[in-house]
């Protein structure tokens, strides 16, 4: 019996270990080994060829002939590489081109997205007055992450005229008389 305990807690713990570890991977296309450079220190000294994989709000998507462009605002990423959408804290900005086309109706300002990819350079824009150096990376993946809708889940979602406090005895519960 002893022996025969010890393999049940054995494999639930594994049970349990493997179900939490399934609740935070990574999707297939965004795995593998990337360097740890953010996009602020890559725009400052960029080193081109370096695989990274970085995620971010959309700003802009700007399709071209031969390719879409989008300029992103850098956010950190969770365990599961989704990029962190109620953190304030940013990496700087960066410009990913993939071949194709990407319609900036999908790909709309405000849309998270994780890309992989090697830097190819940097390039400069103006935001406001102010001349803002960008990485540019050559992306292998882009990965449109689904909407999270925010929905306000309820106890008792609408109101009953026939519950809550009675009007002639006092107390809680059905309205109704019965006389």
């Amino acid at each position: 019996m002893k022996f025969r305990l010890s393999a049940f807690i054995k494999c639930a713990s594994l049970a349990a270990c493997a179900a939490l570890a399934s609740c935070a991977t990574v999707p297939q296309p965004l795995q593998g080994n990337f360097t740890q450079v953010t996009p602020r220190d890559a725009a400052s000294a960029p080193q081109p060829g370096t695989q990274v994989r970085w995620g971010g709000s959309i700003v802009e998507t700007t399709p071209g002939p031969d390719a879409t462009c989008f300029q992103l605002i850098s956010r950190p990423l969770g365990d599961d590489g989704r990029p962190a959408v109620r953190n304030d804290a940013t990496g700087g900005r960066f410009i990913v081109c993939h071949p194709g086309f990407y319609d900036p109706a999908v790909f709309a300002p405000g849309r998270e997205v994780t890309i992989t990819g090697k830097i190819s350079g940097s390039t400069s824009t103006k935001i406001g007055d102010y001349d803002y150096p960008l990485p540019k990376v050559d992306a292998d993946v882009i990965y449109l992450w689904p909407q999270v809708s925010n929905v306000i889940v309820r106890p008792y979602p609408y109101y009953d005229p026939y519950w809550g406090p009675r009007p002639y005895w006092g107390g809680w519960g059905w309205r109704g008389g019965y006389w």
